[in-house]
C-alpha cells in the first residue's frame, strides 16, 4: 500500500511596505508643519552660573538685560503676543499693518522704544537682527511706574493681563551689566506689586560640603507597607 505525499505550497514572505511609507510620509508632514521653532534671540548675552536647579516654564515673559545696560522684552506664549500687539496698536495708536502684526508675533525680543517699533516691525528679517545687536536703544526703563517714561512697565502690564496667571517673569542678565540697570528691572517690578521672578543662570556644579549638595546627595528613604 502506496502513501501519497502531499506538497505544501510555498508562501511569499514579501510584505508590501507601501502603506507604511505611506504612512511615515504623512506623519513626518504632520511634524514638520505643526512644529514652531524658537525665534532667534535678540542679542547675545553672557549669564552668570549658579546652582538653581529649578526649570522656567513654558509662557513666561522674558526680560533681557545685555553687557550695554540696553533691556529686551519678550514673551513665549504665540496666542498672547497676538492679543498684546493688537491692544498696544491701539492703545498706542501705531498704525500696524497686519504684516507687521504677524511679524511682531513670530519675532523674538523687541528692544526698541513705542515710536520705532513700526519701522523695526517693517525690517527684513535680516536687517532686524543686525538692528538689534548694532543699533537698537532698547526699551526705555527707569525707575518709576509711569507708563509714559518707562515702558516696560507697560509691557509688563499688558503681557500680565493676557497671560494665564499672570505668566511667570524670568529676568536673563549679562554677566557683565551693572546693578543700576539691573535695579530698574527690578523696580519696574515692584512697583506693579511684582516680588515673584527668576534670573536665569548658567548651570554649574554644587560645591562639595555645602547644604545643597547634602541635601541633593542624601539617600532616599522609601516607605511601603507589607
Amino acid at each position: 500500500m502506496s502513501v501519497k505525499k502531499f506538497k505544501m505550497p510555498r508562501k511569499s514572505t514579501h510584505i508590501d511596505m507601501t502603506a507604511m511609507c505611506d504612512f511615515t510620509l504623512l506623519l513626518l508632514t504632520f511634524f514638520i508643519m505643526a512644529t514652531s521653532f524658537k525665534p532667534e534671540e535678540a542679542v547675545e548675552v553672557v549669564t552668570p552660573a549658579s546652582t538653581s536647579t529649578k526649570e522656567i516654564p513654558d509662557g513666561f515673559i522674558l526680560l533681557t538685560l545685555d553687557k550695554d545696560g540696553r533691556v529686551f522684552f519678550g514673551v513665549d506664549n504665540m496666542n498672547a503676543k497676538r492679543a498684546i500687539v493688537d491692544q498696544l496698536d491701539q492703545d498706542k495708536n501705531l498704525g500696524l499693518t497686519e504684516h507687521e502684526k504677524n511679524v511682531f508675533v513670530s519675532t523674538g525680543s523687541i528692544g526698541v522704544p513705542f515710536s520705532q517699533l513700526k519701522s523695526f516691525l517693517a525690517l527684513p528679517e535680516s536687517q532686524r537682527s543686525d538692528y538689534n545687536k548694532n543699533s537698537a536703544a532698547g526699551v526705555p526703563v527707569d525707575t518709576t511706574g509711569s507708563f509714559e517714561t518707562n515702558e516696560l512697565a507697560y509691557w509688563v502690564r499688558l503681557s500680565r493681563y493676557n497671560l494665564d496667571q499672570g505668566g511667570r517673569i524670568a529676568i536673563k542678565a549679562d554677566g557683565s551689566s551693572g546693578y543700576p540697570d539691573i535695579s530698574k528691572i527690578i523696580s519696574t517690578l515692584g512697583k506693579q506689586k511684582i516680588f515673584n521672578f527668576s534670573f536665569i543662570t548658567d548651570m554649574k556644579g554644587v560645591p562639595e560640603g555645602t547644604a545643597l549638595f547634602e541635601a541633593i546627595n542624601a539617600p532616599q528613604t522609601q516607605s511601603g507597607g507589607e
